[in-house]
Formats: C-alpha cells, structure tokens, sequence
C-alpha cells in the first residue's frame, strides 16, 4: 500500500513539473516538433547534453554497489556564446567576429539542398561573374554583396575560396568528427578537382580544436589555364564560463596561368574547334602567371567579471550583469608574385577584306613595358599587423532592451613593398610603413523575442588612413502570419574610406601610377523580409557613392567626380508539390552609370529537382536541373597583371542559360551526386556562354562527387 501510494505521488509530481517546466522556458508543441524536423532533439530547455549514465560507461552492466551514484552529471558547456539550444546539439560551428565579443552560429552542412554546387560563390543568391573553371576569380553580380576593404585587394577576386580571420570555422563536437569531400570531373588531361578533409575534436565541453584542408582547381579546359587552389586553417578555441579564447592559424595558397582569355567570341561560337584546348587565348604564348601567397595567424581572448554573485546553478554569466575586456592580435601577410614574356597573338579573324574573307591581325595584351622590354616579374607584398582592445558591458541581461555595450582601440601597422625602377640593378626592394589607430563602439539588444537592433560606429582619428569613418545600424522585427514566423529587418551604412596603398602607388612592368586619391563616400540602405515556412526571402537595397574608384576600360585606376545611384531587388521563393521542388532565386539592378559600376538588369538562378526516399531513413534522391541567366551587358574583364575585374567597353556578354543535370543522392552518412555540367551547350544561344567578358565558361562535363562524415 504504501508502495503504491509512492508511485501515485510520484507520478503527480511529474504531471506537474515537467509541463511547468516547458512552459517556464516558454518552448511548445510546435517549437519541439520543427527541432525534431532539423535534428535538433527535444533537449531545448537547458537540461545537460553531457549527462551520462554509469550504465552506458559500464557496457550496460548495472553494478550493485550502493556506494555509486546512478548518475556522473559531467562539466556542461558553461559559455556565454551559446544558448541552451545551441549547447544540445551534437554538433555546432561558428566564426569569430573581429574586434567584439560576439560569435555567429553558423549550419553544419550535411544535407542535399545544395552540396552539388561545387562552386561555393553560387550557393549566394544568383552568384557571381565567374572566369569560369573551378579555383578561378569572380566577382558577385549583386554590388552589394561584393567584397570591400579586403586586406590584399588583389587577392580579392578570389574571396569565395580564401581563409580570413572572420571565416575560419570553429567546431564543438560531442563526438570526434571527420568529414572527407572530393569530387572530380571530366579527362584526366583537363580534369576539375576538388578535395576537402576536415577534423574537429572536442578535450572537453567548453575546449576543443579543427583542422581543415581544401585543394581546389582545374588542370585546364582552355589553354593555359591551370589552376592550383590551396587553402589551410588550424583553430583552437576554449569557451568557459568566464575566459574565452580563440586561435587560429590559416594559409591560402594559389597558383594560376594566366591566359589572358580568349582572342574572340568566334572561337567558341565557332565549330571549328572541337575541343576547348585548341580555343587560342591572348596570352598562351606569354606563359603569364599569378602566384599569391598568404600567411596569418591570430589570437582573440576575454574574460568576464560578473557584477552580481553567480551561483552553481548559472551556465553563463549571459544572463547576469557583468563586463568582459579582451584583447584581439592579428598577423596576416601577403605576397603576389606575376610573371610573364613578351609574345603577341594573332587574332585569326579580326576583320573582313574587301571580298568577305576572314583577315587577321597581330596584337599584344600590354600596351607597355617599363621596367623590362623582354619579360615580367613583378613581386608586390603586404603585411598588417593589428591589435585591438575591447571592453563590452552587460548592464542587466544579454538579452535586455540594451544587452551589449561595447568600446575598442585598435592600432594597425601596415608594410608594403614592390620593386622600384631605381634599385633595377640592385634588385632591391621598397619598402614603406604605415600606421592606423581607430577607435569603434556598439550597443544593441532585444526587446523580448520581438526585436533585435545594434548600431556601431568605428572612426581613424590620425594615422595613415585618418579621416575614415563608418556608421551602421539594424533592426530586425519578429512576428507571425497565420502561426508562421516572419522577419522583418532594415540595415543602414554610411562609410567615409581612404583609397588603400596599391590604388595610389603601383611600379610594375605594366603598369605605374603615382597619384593621390580622394576618399570614397559611400550610403546603402537596405531591407529584407523573410518568411522561412513558406521558403520565402526578399531584399532591396539602394546605396550612393561619391568619389568611386575603379579600373577603367584601359584597366588604368580611375576616380568618378559624379554620384552613382544603384539599386538592387532580390527575390527567393521556394516551391514544393509532394516530392517536387522549384527553386528560384533572381536578382535584379539598377546602375546610373554602366562605364563606372556595370552590371547585368537580371541575373537568375532556378532549380527544379524531385526528392524522395528510395529506402525510407537509409537512402534519399534528388534528380533534377539547375539553370543560371543574366541578361546581356558590358561585364567586366580581367587583368592577370592586376589581378583586379576592369570596366571594358567593347563586349556585351549575356543572354545564355547555363544548364546542369544531377542527381545527388544521401546513404545514412554518405552523399553522393553525378552531375552533367552544361547540359545545353551548343543547343542555342550561339554558343557564347560567357560570365566574365573574353573568358569562356566550361563546356560540357560530367562530374562525380562523394562526402563521407565519420564518427564515433
């Protein structure tokens, strides 16, 4: 009797703690259904991920020893970085965010939504004016999202594959995990490659370090268009309760000919030519090629002083006063190595005589030689060496109206050097120094689960780039259609910017400018809403820049003195009938002045694949087309011995859907996809399937690629 009146308060008990619980965490029905939907668990209220039974450390065997406990609760992942719902998956990444206490929670990906797109810069939005093969340079379509204040812009046209300090992963993994990638097309002799292993282990909840390693690149379709991409990072990270401290180390690597494109549009428009190899290009002849090389490595540590007593029962100090100071250390150095020889080429069909046959005509990529009349080897190197001191305030809660407060000074040491025509004897090289102090500052918060807004300013009293300034702000306003959540958010950036050293100064064997620059004053506002049930995004974005420096038709440095206006309008909406998926994505932009900012009135992407399970939780298909348009335009060309996208006048390129067949496939922990790229070629279009002007895309191949995780 007394057995069971146990069992029955017991059980009352339970009924009412654990709904109470729920409710006090304010998680539902629905909230717990969608975590299950993306493999999160129901564990989302804070209860310990790391708890374990002596039965499980035991082989299952319960031992009957009454001087055990049932339960060993081991240390929790104690950091003020993550919530409880992040600390209950079983695997998380995320970045560091330069100069500030933050983190940004980042997906691992591990499902088919778009592991098949092999070339990362068309996983955004409609993706980017491309030179075409795998490892190569390209630029975004939107003006928007394309790269700014790069550290070594020349090494920017390749921002899609480089490591920086601000993407370099950090994992926490429950479980060691490894994941192996590669995927490979077409012959041997012009064969595609792409490689990836990545590691990531956890010494303890809160400590634990990765490596990744991709090699990337083409042994070439075109001639002389080899392409060596390699890319390193090695990251440490300990997240405890008060210090937190994160390292890393990164190397880029890439090594690429330069053929310069090719002599015209016939050439592959053209039948004659049945194999991209024998394409002739403008500077197969010269053997042009770009080395870069880039080395850095960085520690970024804080540590946290509750303002208000903490007890045993607080994971973090994130929802208690409290003020953190840190202090974060950057070295980063680049190199970039062109070389090439004086040789012409020949354009077959340059022109027509009197009687309609084909003329041709000799001419030569560079219109100058300065230092070397007989062959090139500029070397250029930079180097910056940043410290940065923060302090950040919690007045109350992290997430309170103002949760975060933050102030930094920061000192930035600049090296570059370059070859100069007076040492052509001594092969010396110059060097200049430049320093940089700033001080920035940011507040933001959250009003309930309602909104969310920061505002940041960050100004250059003296020093080589005195006189910058930039202002920003967001909001983000959280809400509801028919019980579906929906996102509303407004950015705003206002940005005064010193041209940086290479636009001004430049001794190379091609080219050789001397001149100041004004700097460049830049507005953008933007919105964006976002209805993620319905697979549903929108954006606009208006912005005006004064003083705007780009490379002109010549590839010379140029200035704008007028105002350019420019808009964009992006739209994402997803469609699903059963298994059927229609993806689409477009994007379209408005430039007041083509010559100055040129880009494409639409650029698209569209996917319509069908998905089902051929044996239910073991083995998933996919097989469809994705497509890629622009409409036709003056896109930018590109300069091997800048390694920059200059505003050609010459050739319009566009009006062609780019078309690929796949089928992709996940067998429990292993993908896998067979993709045929450019399905369409040689069906319409005239054959001019060309992203960047003069640099053709790949023409059709069949690719395999495989990605397998491994864990314990």
């Amino acid at each position: 009797m007394n057995r069971r009146f146990r069992k029955i308060v017991l059980f009352g008990v339970l009924s009412f703690a654990v709904p109470a619980a729920v409710h006090a965490q304010r998680f539902n029905a629905r909230d717990i259904m969608r975590a299950q939907q993306e493999g999160r668990g129901n564990n989302l209220y804070g209860s310990n991920p790391y708890e374990q039974n002596e039965d499980d450390e035991n082989g299952g065997q319960n031992l009957q020893d009454s001087t055990q406990k049932k339960k060993r609760i081991r240390k929790p992942l104690e950091s003020y970085f993550f919530s409880d719902s992040i600390r209950a998956l079983n695997n998380f990444k995320w970045n560091l965010r330069r100069g500030y206490n933050r983190v940004d929670i980042q997906p691992l990906d591990t499902t088919l939504t778009d592991w098949r797109i092999d070339y990362p810069f068309y996983r955004e939005e409609t993706g980017d004016i491309a030179q075409g093969a795998l490892g190569q340079a390209s630029l975004p379509f939107n003006y928007f999202r394309r790269p700014q204040d790069f550290d070594f812009s020349f090494a920017s046209p390749y921002y899609a594959y480089v490591y920086t300090m601000e993407n370099v992963p950090f994992y926490n993994s429950k479980r060691p995990l490894i994941r192996l990638t590669y995927i490979e097309s077409g012959q041997k002799r012009f064969r595609e490659e792409n490689f990836n292993i990545m590691h990531a282990q956890n010494i303890s909840p809160s400590t634990g370090f990765n490596v990744d390693y991709k090699a990337r690149g083409t042994r070439g379709q075109y001639l002389w268009s080899r392409t060596k991409n390699h890319n390193l990072s090695v990251a440490f990270s300990h997240t405890g309760r008060r210090y937190a401290v994160h390292a890393g180390y990164f190397n880029n690597h890439i090594e690429k000919q330069e053929n310069g494109g090719i002599v015209g549009a016939w050439a592959i428009a053209d039948t004659t030519f049945e194999m991209p190899s024998g394409v002739p290009t403008k500077l197969a002849d010269a053997e042009a090629q770009n080395t870069y090389r880039n080395n850095a490595f960085f520690v970024t540590q804080s540590y946290g002083i509750p303002l208000q007593r903490m007890t045993d029962e607080d994971f973090s100090m994130a929802g208690l006063s409290a003020v953190y100071v840190g202090h974060s250390f950057e070295y980063n150095s680049w190199s970039k190595v062109y070389s090439d020889i004086r040789a012409p080429y020949i354009d077959e069909r340059d022109h027509r005589n009197p009687d309609g046959s084909f003329a041709p005509a000799e001419y030569e990529y560079y219109k100058d030689w300065y230092i070397d009349p007989l062959r090139t080897r500029d070397s250029l190197y930079e180097r910056v060496i940043s410290n940065r001191f923060f302090v950040q305030a919690q007045p109350w809660d992290r997430n309170g109206v103002i949760g975060t407060i933050d102030a930094g000074v920061g000192i930035d040491l600049h090296t570059y050097s370059q070859f100069h025509p007076s040492e052509y004897l001594s092969g010396r090289y110059d060097k200049v120094s430049e320093t940089s102090y700033f001080a920035y500052g940011a507040v933001g918060g959250k009003i309930k689960k309602y909104l969310d807004w920061d505002a940041n300013l960050k100004f250059y009293p003296s020093g080589y780039r005195g006189g910058d300034l930039s202002i920003g702000g967001h909001l983000a306003l959280m809400g509801a259609l028919r019980g579906h959540p929906l996102i509303l958010e407004g950015r705003f950036s206002m940005e005064r910017r010193s041209p940086n050293y290479w636009q001004e100064n430049l001794l190379s064997n091609h080219y050789v400018w001397s001149a100041p620059l004004g700097k460049e004053n830049e507005t953008r506002f933007e919105v964006k809403l976002e209805v993620p049930d319905y697979a549903f995004e929108a954006g606009a974005w208006f912005g005006f820049v004064d003083n705007k420096i780009y490379y002109d038709a010549q590839s010379h440095i140029a200035q704008s003195d007028a105002n350019v206006s420019l808009t964009s309008v992006y739209a994402r909406k997803d469609f699903r009938l059963g298994g059927l998926h229609l993806d689409h994505r477009a994007l379209l932009q408005w430039s007041t002045n083509q010559e100055v900012v040129p880009v494409p009135l639409l650029s698209a992407f569209l996917s319509y694949y069908y998905e089902f399970w051929v044996v239910r939780n073991v083995l998933r298909l996919q097989i469809g087309l994705d497509g890629r348009y622009n409409t036709k335009y003056h896109a930018p060309g590109f300069n091997p011995a800048l390694s920059a996208f200059y505003n050609q006048r010459e050739i319009e390129v566009g009006n062609y859907p780019y078309v690929d067949l796949f089928v992709m496939a996940k067998w429990k922990r292993m993908r896998i996809f067979l993709k045929y790229q450019h399905l369409n070629k040689g069906l319409f279009g005239e054959g001019a399937y060309f992203s960047a002007a003069n640099y053709p895309l790949n023409p059709g191949m069949f690719k395999i690629g495989l990605s397998w995780g491994f864990y314990d």
